[in-house]
């Protein structure tokens, strides 16, 4: 799935800061957000400048985004979740409040 470069920024702030939120960035964990970098084609550069996003402005471009995108952000926040191999309450606390904010349904 192809996002433009405001999308891009969005969920790369959402992606990151779910990683970021327990203090402690894991080997899985940047094993994941370099494979990620080539799946969604963004560089180092990207995401410095997507932790300078504010986070309503992030809400809002992850709300405004096309169903089909916002599914796709659900799936990569959980895997970005799980990168390491655990879950903690704090990563699924914030993510619940990303989809909230946003106004996003989980297609379950």
């Amino acid at each position: 799935m192809k996002f433009n470069l405001v999308e891009k920024l969005a969920l790369l702030k959402a992606i990151d800061e779910v990683i970021q939120i327990d203090d402690q960035i894991k080997p899985g964990e940047l094993s994941y957000m370099e494979q990620l970098s080539e799946v969604l084609e963004f560089t180092s550069d990207h995401l410095l400048e997507a932790r300078d996003v504010e986070p309503a402005e992030a809400i809002a471009v992850l709300g405004a985004m096309p169903v089909e995108k916002q599914q796709a952000l659900i799936r990569l926040m959980t895997e970005a979740a799980n990168a390491d191999g655990e879950v903690d309450v704090k990563e699924i606390q914030f993510i619940y409040r990303v989809f909230s904010a946003a106004g996003i349904e989980p297609d379950i």
